[in-house]
């Protein structure tokens, strides 16, 4: 399924990629992606580890003279790759590139010792014209996520990818519970069927009890 917000196109790289076009190309945290991705003028990456920063990965993706934005863990990995512009955002952090907005939220584990609050890693917060897209990262349904309840209510189109996994990130329950908090236009779940950790039945499971709650959730195919 390809997923189109007021003209913003949607691709699911799996795992936890996401391919936003829009006049420019917008990738978040590549992982094991395909040969034929479009290539990306942004890269958004949420924090190191392996399934997130992937230079592999990354190197497939970017476009000549590409933007890379990263958390400070990732630029040593970033620094090897060749003709790219790095640019190191903590939390709270904003950024203009054209006409996109980029923001930083926290993300990161309460009670797990996965995702440390202090090593601050980040969900992405991308807002054009009509639509903004909050990618989460690898995170609980934390306090943080109340700042973006009001974001779906002003006109725009307010799209949430949500991690849904368990164990690492939320599970499909407390997923839908940050989804019922934030009340996006559209909610996708993200963060499975890699053999990292979740799987479509975790997706499915998510969707399932967005549509209990009457908000509107869609599983995409990789491409």
């Amino acid at each position: 399924m390809i997923m189109e917000v007021e003209n913003v196109k949607i691709d699911f790289l799996g795992h936890s990629g996401i391919l936003v076009s829009n006049g420019k190309r917008i990738a978040i945290d590549p992982y094991n992606i395909s040969e034929s991705v479009p290539k990306a003028d942004v890269v958004l990456i949420t924090h190191s580890h392996y399934d997130h920063c992937s230079i592999k990965d990354i190197e497939k993706i970017i476009a000549p003279e590409a933007i890379i934005v990263c958390t400070a863990d990732c630029q040593s990995k970033i620094m090897k790759l060749e003709g790219v512009h790095i640019q190191v955002m903590e939390v709270g952090d904003e950024l203009e590139i054209g006409n996109l907005k980029i923001e930083t939220i926290a993300a990161y584990n309460k009670h797990k010792e996965f995702h440390p609050k202090n090593e601050g890693w980040v969900g992405y917060i991308i807002k054009m014209k009509e639509v903004i897209i909050y990618h989460a990262g690898d995170t609980d349904f934390i306090p943080e996520m109340q700042k973006l309840s009001g974001y779906g209510k002003h006109g725009n189109k307010f799209v949430s990818l949500l991690p849904v996994s368990g164990k690492y990130v939320m599970n499909p329950d407390e997923a839908s519970k940050a989804a019922s908090l934030i009340s996006p236009d559209l909610a996708i779940p993200i963060h499975y069927g890699a053999g990292v950790a979740g799987t479509l039945e975790d997706a499915e499971k998510f969707v399932e009890l967005c549509k209990e709650m009457n908000l509107k959730a869609e599983i995409l195919e990789k491409i």
